[in-house]
This record gives structure tokens, C-alpha cells and sequence, in this order.
């Protein structure tokens, strides 16, 4: 179905529901779904949060609001009615405003988890009241679930933070890293994290090996001047102070919809998908560096002379262009299994791929806006700036990919599904 034919089902749609007992039509104030997804982002901008943390918080805020939504939804026994996410529908008001309650639930998360903003959380919640009727009802379902939500997640895997130590062995990372608790990130919609884990990249005596370091040597080497390529490496390097490479797919959504608005209930279930497979990717990518430790490409470059390899040839000078080694083992890339969740779940959503869209990331050029011809092309380009920056070898990209858009299949296929009624058209599940 094409943008434009959704953009007019979005309106039919709303106006249907706003009869009486159904989904009021849309207020004059802001998407809820959308204030506060930028009010996560802007959390995990100014608490300078991990990607990992980021993506977890971007998960429970949009699931809180997910079930919020349909909990109401489904109370009046909405024929639309879907699974829930984390918290069950039963105690729901049938009356309750489902904006209101959105936007409850998304300020019990983040007021939960960041009480530091709160002040801010609040501002924008009073915003939404304001806009809201039918009484407190919509508020107080909303506030419950948020804080059910946080209450589900406690435990699951994401503090105390863990180090692992640096190796000094061939083919291991040299640096300490943290935030390694996180390979046992408890999944909100996978079964389990074990079936994405890497099998691991070519062994250090390889062909495929002393090929990937040969590629990366040039594409990624300071010292040979590629402004496009600097370019590329910049717009997706999304560092500490960003809202870090998942919620760069958060802004790709709120830019497609933006474009093409959709209603409440499609726009709640259409982020919590996205929320979920963003976070469902961070257990198996920690998991999969953690387990084989891998050197960077400047160490690997550095001390190829070391790595048994006779097609191998050090350069003890070799720079990548990112500037940085890189903070975490080199297998896999997070950029890459991140974008290609990101885009796989859009793709699934939409029954389409190919949507254009722009976008302008955290660290991108002042003024700089990339257009896309369809989501895959923007993650293939994500993933591909690692090499660009010369931090990442070509099989790393290319194994978290097909990682990422398998974490989004298995979530695509089996969350939020209609309680009633068929729930996949072909490819498309519903």
C-alpha cells in the first residue's frame, strides 16, 4: 500500500473511531507518540547514554505506550484488538482517553528511569492533559502500566555494569571495555538471544581474513583523502551525546511518519515494534563480542605480522579515518545489526521496503540531509560508514546484518499480533 493511500486510511480511520464510545479524534496538540519519542531521544542525548542503554529505554518507553493504547482499545472491544506487549489489557478503562494514557505511560517510564529530567517529563505531560477528556481514567491506566512496565524490567540484565579486560594475544581487543552485562539483556519480544549470536569471523590465517584487512587498509586509511567517504563515516559515527546509532531509527520513523501521519493505535504498535527489535538486537551483538573479543582493524593492520597470515602485511603508522580505534571488540558491528533491525521492521510494517525518506542524524554536517530511496539502502549505508570510518572489517557488517533482520522477522512475525481475524497477508504480518 502506498504512502498516499495510508495517509487517507489514517483519516478514515480516525474519523470513524471518534463516534461516540470509539478512539477520539485526533487532538490539536502533538502526537503523543510522537512528543515523547523525542523526549526519549532527547534523554538519551543529554544523559549521554550507551547504545545499549539507549535502546532499551527507547523499547520501554514505546511499549508502555503501546499498551496503554490497546489496553483501552481493547476494553471496548475494539474488532482492531491486539496482543499485548508486557502488560495485559484486563484492568483497563473502557473510557479512558488513549492519549492521555499514551503519554502517562511514556512520563512513568522516563520519570522512573531518569528521575533527573523529570521536570521536563512533567512540562510535557501537563501539555497532554490539557488536551485530554473523559477525566483521569486515560491518566491513571496510563501511569500503571509505565510503571508496570519498569516493574517487569527490573532484573533483566541491564546493571551492575561488567567489564571485560583487555587481551594482548593475536586477534584480540587490546582495551578494556564496559557495559558487557548487557549480552544478557533479557529480550522483550525473541524467544531467546542464543539463535542471532555470531559464529565468528574468519580465522586470523585465512584468505577471507587477509582479504577484508586488505579492503579495509584503503577504505579506511586516514592518510588517503576521500571526502565522501569522511562524509558517510560522520553522518552515522552517532557517539556518546547522540541519541547513539537506535534512535537514529527512531528518527527515521518519526521522519516517514511525519510524511504520511497514521493513526494512534497503528503509529503506538508501529514504535513499539521498532522499539522492541532495536533492543532485542543489543543481547546478541554484546554476547557476540564478548565471545570472540576481536582486534579492531588498526591493531589487526598495526600487527598483521603477528597473525600467522602470509598475505598479511603490517603498516605499524596505519590510521583509520574515524579518528578512534573503537571502544568495544571489532565482531560484529553494532551500526550494522541495529540499522538492519531498524529497517527490516519498517519494511515489515509497511509491506514495503522501497519509501524514501530523509534524514538528518546527531552527527551529521550542520545542515546536512540524506535522502533515501527505501530503508534498506540507508541501513546497508549505516553499517557500511564503520568500514568507511576503518573501524570495522566487511564480514563484521555483513554477519550483524543478517543478524538485525532476523531479530525483526522472528518480532515482525509473532508480536502484537490481531487477536481476531487473519494476521499475516503473504509476507506482511498483522
Amino acid at each position: 500500500m502506498s504512502l498516499s493511500v495510508r495517509a487517507v486510511c489514517a483519516f478514515l480511520f480516525i474519523v470513524f473511531w471518534a463516534a461516540p464510545g470509539r478512539v477520539a479524534a485526533a487532538h490539536t496538540g502533538q502526537d503523543p507518540v510522537r512528543a515523547w519519542n523525542e523526549l526519549a531521544l532527547h534523554t538519551v542525548r543529554t544523559l549521554r547514554l550507551s547504545d545499549a542503554q539507549a535502546a532499551r529505554l527507547y523499547a520501554m518507553v514505546n511499549v508502555a505506550i503501546y499498551d496503554a493504547v490497546n489496553g483501552i482499545l481493547s476494553r471496548r472491544g475494539w474488532p482492531e484488538s491486539r496482543r499485548h506487549a508486557l502488560v495485559p489489557a484486563d484492568t483497563a478503562p473502557a473510557y479512558g482517553d488513549p492519549r492521555v494514557a499514551a503519554a502517562a505511560a511514556a512520563h512513568a517510564v522516563l520519570t522512573g528511569e531518569h528521575p533527573s529530567l523529570t521536570a521536563t517529563y512533567d512540562a510535557q505531560l501537563g501539555l497532554d492533559v490539557g488536551f485530554g477528556h473523559g477525566g483521569s481514567a486515560g491518566q491513571e491506566w496510563g501511569a500503571r502500566v509505565g510503571a508496570e512496565v519498569r516493574a517487569l524490567r527490573t532484573g533483566d540484565g541491564s546493571t551492575p555494569n561488567e567489564s571485560q579486560a583487555g587481551g594482548d594475544a593475536p586477534g584480540h581487543f587490546r582495551a578494556s571495555w564496559s557495559g558487557v552485562q548487557f549480552r544478557n539483556l533479557r529480550p522483550f519480544a525473541i524467544v531467546s538471544a542464543s539463535p542471532y549470536v555470531g559464529s565468528g569471523p574468519p580465522a586470523l590465517d585465512s584468505l577471507q581474513y587477509a582479504s577484508a584487512l586488505a579492503e579495509v587498509k584503503v577504505q579506511g586509511n586516514a592518510a588517503i583523502l576521500d571526502d565522501a567517504a569522511l562524509a558517510t563515516y560522520t553522518f552515522w559515527s552517532l557517539g556518546a551525546g547522540t541519541a547513539q546509532p537506535p534512535g537514529a531509527w527512531i528518527q527515521v520513523a518519526l521522519a516517514v511518519t511525519a510524511e504520511s501521519p497514521l493513526p494512534l493505535p497503528e503509529m503506538a504498535r508501529l514504535f513499539a515494534l521498532l522499539g522492541m527489535a532495536l533492543s532485542d538486537t543489543v543481547a546478541p551483538t554484546v554476547t557476540t563480542k564478548y565471545v570472540y573479543h576481536s582486534w579492531r582493524p588498526a591493531t589487526a593492520i598495526r600487527e598483521a605480522h603477528t597473525d600467522g597470515n602470509a598475505n598479511t602485511d603490517p603498516d605499524p603508522a596505519w590510521a583509520p579515518r574515524a579518528g578512534g580505534i573503537g571502544s568495544s571488540p571489532e565482531y560484529w558491528s553494532g551500526h550494522s545489526t541495529f540499522s538492519a533491525a531498524g529497517a527490516a521492521t519498517l519494511a515489515a510494517f509497511y509491506c514495503a521496503d522501497d519509501i524514501p525518506f530523509a534524514l538528518t542524524t546527531d552527527s551529521a554536517a550542520a545542515g546536512e540531509v540524506r535522502r533515501y530511496a527505501s530503508f534498506s539502502q540507508a541501513a546497508e549505508e549505516a553499517g557500511h560508514s564503520r568500514l568507511d570510518g576503518g573501524i570495522h572489517f566487511r564480514f563484521s557488517h555483513q554477519d550483524a546484518q543478517a543478524a538485525g533482520r532476523a531479530v525483526a522477522a522472528e518480532i515482525a512475525a509473532t508480536a502484537l499480533l490481531r487477536r481476531h481475524g487473519p494476521t499475516h497477508f503473504g509476507r506482511c504480518p498483522r
